[in-house]
């Protein structure tokens, strides 16, 4: 024989019983307070996603706000390299004292720029090794002697990184594969 009185009931499934008012008023309660606490969160979670961002987009501007004055620098760069390598060593060491000491001032101004753009995070490209599109602009492919296929040969203009970013790649020349003729794509 099976008496009612033995099994417990909540207030919710008998609505008759006293406080089953206050029991769903609870639980609207309950989960009011727990949806609240999830957009309390998420909230929490966006301001500090944005506080993040925003100290990343500082860093970085403060990092490459120089990007567009060094490109303008890396032209003065390149009239120095230009007019140390019009004289070779051979000829600075028979010249002129006077014109030793003019090539020895723009040696000197020369590596003073690059020190003093590389203070603001511009470093030149490594050109040493293997040629990497990323970073290099291949101009020709010449015969490599005795480097590997696919090594720089020579450096035509250096190229700059500003933090990770590149300015400017370098330009260099790259071992072919084999010494057989140059071929040169005029469909371009």
């Amino acid at each position: 024989m099976s008496d009612d009185t033995d099994i417990p009931q909540t207030p919710a499934a008998n609505e008759d019983a006293p406080g089953a008012a206050e029991f769903a008023v609870l639980q609207a309660l309950q989960t009011e307070v727990a949806e609240l606490k999830d957009q309390r969160l998420r909230a929490l979670a966006e301001v500090e996603n944005i506080r993040r961002r925003a100290e990343k987009e500082k860093s970085e501007a403060s990092q490459y706000a120089v990007s567009r004055f060094a490109r303008d620098m890396l032209g003065i760069a390149d009239n120095f390299a230009r007019a140390l390598a019009a004289c070779p060593p051979e000829l600075r060491s028979a010249a002129d004292p006077q014109i030793r000491a003019v090539l020895d001032g723009v040696e000197a101004t020369d590596r003073q720029l690059l020190k003093t753009m590389e203070t603001y995070g511009v470093r030149q490209v490594e050109t040493e090794g293997k040629f990497d599109p990323n970073l290099h602009q291949a101009i020709a492919e010449v015969p490599g002697g005795d480097k590997p296929p696919g090594t720089i040969v020579d450096v035509v203009q250096s190229g700059f990184m500003i933090g990770d970013r590149l300015l400017r790649p370098a330009m260099v020349t790259v071992a072919r594969r084999g010494d057989g003729p140059v071929t040169i794509d005029t469909r371009a």
